[in-house]
């Protein structure tokens, strides 16, 4: 007596998004992530600026803070890539191409795009932006830029350098580590070079090359990736000597 029809199998949620895998895990942070997800879930933000010199790691901060949203908006988290664009024109069918979102008849792209919006609950990341906040009460933007962008509602969050010991005294490399910057050299440095460790004989110099580099997530990634032909001694030094 056993049944010979069974329901279709349920399958997991799809999260609807489109944000770029990240080939390597997201190093620190922790302050800065949870700074910016209270804003992000404050009902009365609209608008997240992250704002930083170039080099400061505000994308991949943004893609992090995404993806910590994603269960959090019903039709999805995306990524809108605007870098390349120098014609403000194409600025709102580069959103409606990535929402897959088609012009009508009749209807402006601008038009369509804020019909759409108006109806979805999504989170757009990008990295410029100064179009459908006002139309679209149910999308939430978080944005990143070396400047603000002077928009009503918008919450600037300035991005700060990966933390350095603050000291010069001298520290074991376990201690080190657990610094954002010298953990990311590390991580880095151990992708160009599988051999490498930070022990006691090179953990301060890597400290002094991070500090060098003022902290920045992107200068310490292409010095690590030099560690495939330099030891941090020589790193060290060709820094200093630029």
């Amino acid at each position: 007596r056993l049944p010979t029809e069974f329901p279709a199998l349920k399958t997991l949620d799809v999260q609807l998004n489109n944000l770029p895998a990240q080939t390597t895990p997201f190093v620190g942070r922790e302050r800065e992530i949870a700074a910016v997800l209270g804003l992000m879930r404050n009902p009365d933000v609209r608008l997240v600026t992250l704002t930083g010199a170039g080099g400061t790691g505000k994308t991949r901060l943004s893609m992090q803070v995404a993806a910590d949203l994603l269960d959090e908006y019903e039709h999805g988290v995306w990524f809108v890539e605007l870098a390349s664009i120098s014609n403000p024109e194409l600025v709102l069918p580069s959103i409606a191409s990535t929402l897959k979102v088609k012009e009508s008849p009749g209807t402006s792209i601008e038009q369509t795009l804020h019909e759409y919006l108006f109806k979805h609950n999504v989170l757009l990341v990008v990295d410029n932006f100064e179009q459908v906040v006002s139309a679209a009460p149910k999308v939430k933007v978080l944005t990143s830029s070396r400047e603000i962008l002077h928009l009503r509602g918008e919450h600037d969050y300035p991005v700060p350098p990966l933390g350095l010991p603050e000291s010069k005294r001298k520290q074991t490399a376990a201690v080190l580590a657990q610094y954002e910057a010298i953990a990311l050299f590390v991580q880095h440095a151990q992708a160009a070079n599988s051999s490498f460790i930070l022990d006691e004989e090179n953990a301060s110099t890597v400290a002094d090359i991070c500090s060098r580099l003022d902290g920045l997530p992107l200068a310490i990634e292409l010095a690590a990736a030099r560690s495939r032909l330099l030891k941090p001694t020589a790193m060290f030094e060709k820094l200093k000597n630029k």
